[in-house]
């Protein structure tokens, strides 16, 4: 059956979503518990009932989806640091870093950071499989017509850009954070942070996270295009 758990950002839902307990939103996906004669997945809405056909459990789980605990503990042994917007803004200007920015292409192209390179990490459901359509049906379930999945090509398309070498500052829209705080004793995950941890498990070695986000950039008005 579909569970799904409350959510403050639509953009960082995916098919086996962020872990719960995180700051960030989540949608938690479970296999049909009914045998192979029956599988029947049911969605509730104020207006209709609907029938989803479910003749696929959930895939194997990603990397992107493992605990925020795991991913911030392996961020902090990799040695990723957090840097300002202006920081980042220096070292770009100063030692050639190269600005990572994984939101999404329709983002991407109303505003970026100059020589900032796109590749999202995730991106909209684009396959019609009964996993897949059982996802459109969660999504739609809390009024989001265009839900989306973890991009299975996010380190194919990255490599294809950057070497293990590149120095590297990962963005996205809000930022999240590794700091503690009294609210959240273990930060906050965000997509940046998760392509962060990817790049580090997949041998990149001078990786970077843009504390706050590129909402801080552009509320500070540094240069844009």
């Amino acid at each position: 059956m579909l569970a799904a758990s409350s959510f403050t950002n639509p953009r960082l839902l995916t098919a086996a979503s962020l872990p719960s307990g995180t700051a960030s939103s989540s949608l938690v996906f479970k296999p049909c518990p009914f045998k192979p004669t029956s599988y029947r997945c049911f969605s509730h809405s104020a207006a209709s009932r609907l029938l989803v056909k479910c003749t696929a459990t959930k895939p194997a789980r990603s990397p992107a989806e493992e605990d925020w605990k795991i991913k911030r503990e392996v961020l902090l042994q990799k040695r990723v640091r957090s840097v300002d917007v202006k920081e980042a803004l220096r070292l770009q200007k100063e030692n050639n870093f190269v600005i990572l920015d994984v939101r999404p292409e329709a983002e991407f192209k109303e505003a970026h950071p100059p020589g900032a390179i796109n590749v999202q990490i995730y991106r909209l459901i684009k396959e019609w499989t009964p996993w897949d359509i059982a996802r459109r049906t969660a999504f739609l379930f809390f009024g989001i017509i265009s839900g989306t999945e973890e991009n299975p090509e996010f380190l194919q398309l990255v490599e294809s850009n950057l070497d293990k070498d590149a120095k590297i500052i990962v963005a996205c829209s809000s930022g999240g954070t590794m700091r503690p705080s009294q609210n959240l004793p273990e930060g906050q995950q965000s997509r940046s942070l998760i392509a962060a941890y990817l790049l580090v498990l997949n041998g990149y070695k001078n990786i970077f996270h843009l504390d706050g986000g590129l909402y801080s950039w552009f509320k500070e008005g540094l240069p844009s295009v």
